[in-house]
């Protein structure tokens, strides 16, 4: 009989550190959907997570420890939720479902 080896799920886990609202170090990164200068959709642990700011630029991303580096005037930090966006249901499609 094959032994069958047992795989552990990493923890979902997400640090957000916002310095001065000039750095944010992110972890939980997975994916760097899109980025310019006034925004940056990240794909993360916990869901996408959507920087907005004036100026901003990718210091450093590191996709095997899962972190990223935002520099520039950090104005917002917003979590949207996958499956409203993957629906394209808006806030009366979510209120009616």
């Amino acid at each position: 009989m094959a032994e069958e080896k047992k795989t552990v799920g990493r923890p979902k886990v997400q640090n957000l550190i916002l310095e001065n609202r000039e750095k944010l170090s992110i972890s939980g990164v997975i994916d760097v959907d899109s980025f310019n200068n006034e925004s940056v959709i990240v794909d993360t642990e916990l869901g996408e997570l959507i920087v907005r700011g004036i100026d901003l630029r990718i210091n450093r991303l590191n996709l095997d420890n899962s972190e990223l580096i935002i520099e520039g005037e950090i104005i917002s930090c917003e979590y949207t939720d996958r499956d409203t966006k993957s629906k394209g249901l808006g806030f009366f499609g979510r209120m009616f479902k």
